[in-house]
């Protein structure tokens, strides 16, 4: 009874400071979406280059979390995490130094290793729970993703107050002290460690797996969704709206805060209804609101009776937001929904699939802001980004259809012994 106890309190303990460790790694990982803004004015940069810059740090924190899951699996969450974060804290203080694109660019890639965190704490925090619970302690450890939303609120406070030099010494000190509390409350569990020999290319062949591509398309939308939309909406606000920085950065907190904060509810509802039914609705729920904020402003003139009448058609801002609002709920339980479909389907390699899978997401997350500046630079439309995702959203919905809801349904099943008695 003592043992079961303490087991239950290390375990609570090791689900606090992992998502403690993973919020702050987030908010170093969203930096460039506040300090990128007076970069780009001084750097001189147009659409795609700022684009580029943004996902940098998304680059390195997608590509290292195959190993990064590995690892885990082999030498426990507590080790791995710990020197993850201290490799960050360098790079973090000596971008307040830096004075050329390039110097930005590279260490962008270092410090994006904190993005790699997720695969760590994934498996880490949940073979310290039973099956039944997996799903909301992940959702949870999950809720990091809301660190988003907290550079946010921090970054342009310190960048108005003291410049943007000061924001990454101050985010290197945070971090600094994020290591310390981490090694101190977390713990390590023999039992938990998976003796493996695998290596990195012998995880790549479970992308034969087409359960797993799958889960990577998914994944792809509502975390490397959520990514790209994080790092793009402050300047977003600002060309589009004219907005000053500060209320830019809070009103996209409005997606990004829900996006992560959200997640442990995800997490609930996919252990009680299931992966496959919050995933169904989480996509059709983004198809609707994508389609309304792909919309541009829009001016267009009839012929009336009374000589030609012009019309304004285009959301406002206070629409705008509440849509993005919609999207970032929505978002946040995909994102649970996609690892309780992990944890089911592959309860002994947790850490390496999901680094397969965080590693898509992550990619799309360091595609999509490339993809956005260059369509803004070609097009000269802002909403470009929204119908670029709407078509990615339209991929899930159909390959989720033929391979999961029309294979369910009575019709598939009738269908299916027809073909059988002939």
């Amino acid at each position: 009874m003592a043992s079961e106890l303490r087991n239950q309190k290390n375990a609570w303990s090791v689900l606090i400071v992992s998502t403690l460790a993973f919020t702050v790694c987030f908010m170093v990982w969203m930096m460039f979406a506040v300090v990128g803004i007076p970069l780009k004015k001084t750097l001189g940069l147009n659409a795609t280059e700022f684009g580029l810059l943004m996902a940098m740090p998304v680059l390195s924190g997608s590509l290292v979390r195959v190993p990064l899951g590995i690892w885990t699996d082999k030498y426990g969450g507590r080790m791995v995490m710990t020197a993850l974060l201290a490799t960050t804290v360098p790079a973090i203080w000596l971008m307040a130094y830096a004075t050329q694109f390039w110097h930005f660019l590279t260490i962008g890639l270092v410090l994006g290793l904190a993005g790699g965190s997720f695969s760590v704490g994934t498996p880490y925090v949940a073979r310290w729970f039973p099956k039944n619970r997996q799903g909301l302690a992940m959702g949870i450890f999950g809720a990091g993703n809301a660190g988003a939303a907290l550079n946010k609120f921090v970054a342009p406070a310190i960048l108005v107050a003291f410049g943007w030099t000061m924001v990454p010494k101050v985010y290197a000190a945070i971090m600094l002290g994020t290591v310390i509390v981490f090694w101190m409350f977390s713990h390590q569990d023999p039992a938990h460690l998976v003796p493996s020999h695998t290596k990195f290319t012998d995880q790549l062949k479970a992308l034969k797996d087409p359960r797993v591509l799958k889960y990577c398309q998914y994944y792809s939308i509502v975390f490397g969704g959520y990514v790209a939309l994080s790092l793009w909406m402050v300047q977003y606000y600002v060309g589009e709206y004219g907005l000053d920085i500060r209320v830019a950065a809070m009103l996209a907190a409005a997606f990004s805060l829900p996006g992560g904060v959200l997640r442990a509810v995800g997490g609930a509802m996919s252990d009680k209804w299931g992966a496959h039914s919050v995933t169904w609705w989480v996509m059709w729920v983004s198809w609707i609101a994508l389609f309304l904020l792909s919309y541009p402003q829009t001016d267009f003139t009839i012929m009336t009776v009374n000589g030609p009448t012009t019309f304004h058609l285009g959301l406002n801002v206070y629409t705008f937001t509440v849509l993005m609002f919609v999207l970032g709920i929505a978002f946040a339980f995909g994102k649970a929904s996609v690892f309780k479909y992990i944890a089911d389907d592959y309860p002994k390699n947790i850490g390496a699939i999901s680094g397969i899978v965080g590693l898509a997401g992550g990619l799309g997350g360091f595609i999509l802001p490339i993809l956005f500046g260059v369509l803004m630079d070609l097009t000269g439309i802002r909403s470009s980004a929204f119908m670029l995702m709407y078509g990615v959203v339209w991929v899930s919905l159909i390959w989720m259809y033929w391979t999961e809801v029309r294979k369910a349904s009575p019709m598939g099943d009738s269908s299916k012994s027809l073909s059988l008695q002939n």
